[in-house]
């Protein structure tokens, strides 16, 4: 007697349709919060990275300008330092000579906002006092467009200096006088007054609030 083996088929089971669109829409929540965190990080490093450039920007410009101050040199020909309330003018000391340097701000086109353009000049070095004279003239007439003209910082609102004679004061006001000799004229009966350098000179630079805002104040101390 034979007898037939009874085989039992099993049923595969799989997913259903909504168990699959459930999945999908996970997923795709996963990928857009995932998507969201590289986009925030992305922004802040660029954001870390202009920053970190204005910074460096700012900190160049700064060393650059305490440079000039600590090479200041006095001379019969051209005073050593002035400030006209809008430019400052120096003579300091280059490789081959002496050099004017003016640091004077552009303000913003008449109409635009972002605060004005701090400018950085400085003259070929001279050796002789009619050369730094004319090179002393030629700044009178400066209107921030010339040949060589440094664009330093943006977004500048307004600066001022005050110098240190026993106290701080505005850098426009007499200060203390020296008598000195115009050159070329040691017999002349009446000796010039010339203002005597300040030992000390403070920066402020106000900002638009743009990429900087607030203000800036440096003191850099001037003499051996």
């Amino acid at each position: 007697m034979s007898t037939t083996p009874h085989s039992t088929a099993s049923a595969s089971s799989g997913f259903t349709l909504i168990e699959v669109m459930v999945a999908m829409m996970i997923m795709a929540m996963l990928a857009v919060m995932a998507w969201q965190g590289v986009d925030g990080i992305v922004k802040a490093r660029g954001f870390s990275q202009a920053r970190l450039e204005q910074t460096l920007r700012l900190n160049t410009v700064i060393a650059q300008w305490e440079q000039d101050l600590a090479a200041i040199q006095e001379t019969t020909a051209v005073p050593g330092l002035t400030f006209d309330g809008s430019t400052a003018r120096m003579t300091r000391r280059a490789e081959r000579g002496l050099q004017i340097v003016t640091w004077s701000l552009k303000p913003a086109a008449e109409g635009t906002s972002g605060g004005g353009t701090w400018l950085r000049w400085a003259s070929p070095a001279v050796v002789t006092n009619g050369e730094l004279q004319d090179l002393w003239m030629r700044t009178q007439q400066f209107q921030g467009l010339e040949t060589g003209q440094l664009k330093t910082l943006k977004g500048i609102n307004q600066w001022q200096m005050y110098c240190y004679w026993g106290s701080w004061s505005n850098c426009q006001s007499t200060g203390d006088q020296q008598a000195g000799q115009p050159a070329g004229s040691a017999s002349a009966p009446a000796p010039t007054q010339r203002q005597a350098l300040p030992s000390g000179v403070r920066l402020v630079l106000e900002f638009s609030g743009g990429d900087m805002n607030g203000s800036l104040m440096r003191d850099v101390a001037l003499g051996p």
